[in-house]
């Protein structure tokens, strides 16, 4: 209880400094979210699953709410690298403007090539101004790998002919936080897939700072929101994981958290696709589902204002929020043969009693029967 008092009063005073500083946007969000039909009862409904969330007490609904009406108080820097736009995609395009994609209309977004009218000279210009007025306060958000070969010359970009390397290094340098928005800024990602030509990396390997790592492909809008959420009540990083991926976000493996996870247990699984099994909703393991080795809140979290997800559609997790995943999680629609994957010996015919562990989540003896019923490929 200290622990949280603590805390809730750090957050307070994070958030008195903010006010201190102008108002940046016409609306205020309690406007925009009159004008687009959105309540103070559904604003107060989304504060409290971003806290619970976040892993916090229900109390600190309050700050989130004070912190969602103050995010136009933190300038907000979005680079785009070696990527398709994919995450930023994800995160705006919507039929029907959610809190969550407002709250990215509201905050103070100083630049961001997909969003943004500016470009050529201007658009530098524009980077350049956030880069030097916000000074130790912005937050750097990074979409996609970085080019290393040859010196970055294989992202070359805007008038000025910079490299993307050099961007990132020049934007890192007076970052109050980075995080780098999808498994492509986070760690590689398809670009970084072997022989990776373009000698491309994560944003945390070619800089000298903490970055935050927002792994899938892409990340769910509400791992994006949280973050900043997170960064603009106490002005710090969340808890990492191994991989510096928050663990609020990350902390739970897809398997543990899979609809389909009683199928597992029971043996119960797809043989392949479009069979009976697939048509009554088994376990997609066998015909490659990654949720056993996948830590990630998508089964809780969803996509599509919570809709649905790859498991729920009918396909198996790819495993995309891991490092290296277009290499150690391939074949995607086979099980995993024999390999090492991050210090596990990932091997086909143990999942039940070693990937798995069969003592520690309780796999029956029928899900680890039907497993062996049939040799799988290596």
């Amino acid at each position: 209880m200290d622990t949280h008092a603590a805390l809730y009063k750090q957050g307070q005073e994070r958030l008195d400094y903010l006010r201190q500083f102008a108002q940046r946007q016409p609306l205020t969000l309690q406007q925009k979210m009159a004008d687009l039909g959105i309540s103070r009862r559904d604003f107060i409904k989304w504060t409290a699953s971003v806290t619970a969330m976040l892993a916090l007490p229900l109390p600190f609904s309050n700050l989130v709410a004070q912190a969602a009406e103050l995010a136009d108080r933190v300038p907000l820097i979005w680079l785009h690298m070696a990527e398709c736009t994919g995450c930023s995609e994800s995160l705006i395009r919507t039929d029907s403007p959610n809190l969550d994609t407002l709250i990215f209309d509201h905050i103070s977004l100083e630049y961001h090539e997909t969003l943004m009218a500016a470009s050529g000279w201007q658009a530098e210009e524009n980077l350049e101004h956030a880069l030097e007025t916000y000074k130790g306060r912005y937050l750097l958000a990074v979409e996609g790998a970085v080019p290393t070969a040859n010196n970055g010359t294989f992202l070359t970009v805007g008038c000025k002919g910079h490299t993307g390397l050099h961007i990132v290094k020049e934007a890192a340098k007076n970052a109050a936080a980075i995080v780098s928005v999808g498994t492509c800024a986070a760690f590689g990602g398809v670009q970084a897939a072997s022989p990776n030509p373009t000698g491309a990396k994560g944003i945390h390997e070619v800089v000298d700072k903490t970055v935050i790592n927002l792994g899938g492909c892409p990340p769910s809008e509400k791992n994006i929101v949280g973050t900043l959420m997170y960064f603009i009540m106490f002005g710090k990083l969340p808890a990492l994981d191994m991989f510096n991926r928050p663990k609020w976000a990350y902390g739970a493996r897809v398997h543990d958290n899979c609809e389909r996870r009683g199928r597992f247990d029971a043996g119960e699984f797809v043989e392949e696709f479009g069979d009976e099994g697939a048509k009554e909703g088994y376990c997609l393991y066998k015909v490659g589902c990654k949720g056993p080795y996948t830590y990630n809140n998508c089964p809780t979290e969803r996509f599509n204002h919570h809709t649905s997800w790859p498991v729920l559609a009918g396909h198996g997790c790819m495993g995309c929020s891991e490092p290296n995943f277009w290499d150690d999680m391939a074949d995607f629609e086979k099980p995993l043969g024999r390999q090492l994957l991050h210090g596990i010996d990932a091997t086909a015919d143990t999942v039940g009693a070693v990937i798995l562990g069969a003592t520690v989540v309780g796999i029956g003896a029928h899900a680890v029967a039907s497993v062996f019923a049939k040799p799988l490929e290596d």
